[in-house]
């Protein structure tokens, strides 16, 4: 049996190999793993190490284990971002603000780098997106603002930013579910969201960046204004329960 030191440096073995296999183009996304015990004979480590290396690539994201089917290598790097800021938060390590700041800075990066790369078809998309937030119920106001940042990080052609923003979002989602809801359902914030987005769609069809920064930074002051009022309420909340 390996002792933990040798199990340890086995299992990186097993990892350094894969990443190989990625990097000659041997091995690529949608593609499915080589057998556990293929993996063990041709590095020599037990197969013990070699379901350890699983386990440790499926949580990154990096493969995807299907029972009975084997393991495909997916990329799929959103859901364990998620998770890896989601126990920053709750480590306290960073705050609400520090995240809100995060993205106010990627989405602007996100709309510039749209302005630079946006399809005449991707811009129809988002008209369409921004009609529609001007007409539909709350409920589907709150799909659709989700759906208008997606699509303008997916325009800017750059998957890193793209999915930390999806992550970003999910986190402020999962640990403020109604954060988007009050600030679409406040008549003020509501004007000046709609006014914000309508100059975002405008940066983009001018090609204008000196207005989407000027529009980034419109949001994102409603943005941080309802989490500070939140933040305030439970820190208040907090005091009381003591």
């Amino acid at each position: 049996m390996e002792d933990k030191k040798a199990s340890k440096k086995s299992y990186t073995k097993v990892i350094d190999y894969i990443k190989m296999q990625i990097r000659q183009g041997n091995l690529k996304i949608g593609e499915k793993l080589p057998a556990e015990r293929e993996l063990s004979e041709i590095l020599g480590v037990s197969r013990n190490s070699v379901r350890e290396a699983i386990r440790t690539l499926d949580v990154m994201g990096v493969i995807s284990s299907q029972h009975g089917a084997g393991n495909y290598l997916t990329g799929n790097f959103e859901s364990n971002l998620v998770e890896t800021i989601s126990m920053m938060f709750l480590l306290n390590q960073i705050d609400y603000q520090q995240i809100s700041q995060l993205r106010r800075g990627l989405e602007l990066q996100a709309l510039n780098l749209a302005i630079d790369h946006i399809s005449d078809d991707e811009i129809m998309e988002l008209q369409k997106i921004i009609s529609q937030l001007e007409h539909e119920t709350e409920e589907n106001n709150v799909i659709l603002d989700k759906k208008l940042h997606y699509n303008i990080a997916l325009a800017s052609k750059n998957i890193l930013i793209m999915d930390i923003l999806q992550a970003l979002s999910e986190l402020i989602d999962q640990f403020i579910a109604d954060l988007r809801r009050e600030i679409l359902s406040s008549e003020d914030s509501r004007a000046v969201l709609y006014e914000s987005h309508n100059e975002m769609m405008q940066s983009l069809i001018l090609r204008d960046k000196v207005l989407a920064y000027q529009a980034i930074n419109k949001h994102f002051d409603i943005v941080d204004k309802k989490l500070k009022e939140k933040e305030e309420i439970m820190a208040k909340l907090h005091t009381y329960h003591q």
